[in-house]
């Protein structure tokens, strides 16, 4: 499994009251489990900033990865971005596999 983080920005347009950003997280939660069963959930947080939302998760491929930002797109005004991530302890084995030079 490949591990994404995914930011996401709602539009002004698509959250009319509070409640709309709580409904938006349900509506998508079930979409992904219902759908995308493969894809295990690992972290949600609402942040400050050019997002609202910054989620973590792990997929089998791109493929499915790019399913989830899809899914979240369908509700409406949504801008999401996906980077796929690599633990820190990991990327230090992929640099001590690189030659000196």
């Amino acid at each position: 499994m490949t591990t994404f983080v995914m930011i996401t920005r709602l539009s002004p347009e698509a959250l009319r009251a509070p409640s709309a950003m709580e409904d938006f997280e349900k509506r998508a939660m079930t979409h992904i489990r219902d759908d995308l069963p493969s894809v295990h959930w690992l972290h949600s947080w609402a942040v400050l900033g050019p997002c609202d939302y910054v989620d973590v998760f792990e997929a089998p491929d791109i493929d499915t990865a790019m399913q989830v930002s899809a899914v979240f797109r369908t509700f409406g005004r949504v801008h999401s971005e996906i980077w796929p991530a690599t633990d820190w302890s990991r990327f230090k084995e992929l640099l001590h596999g690189l030659p000196n030079r």
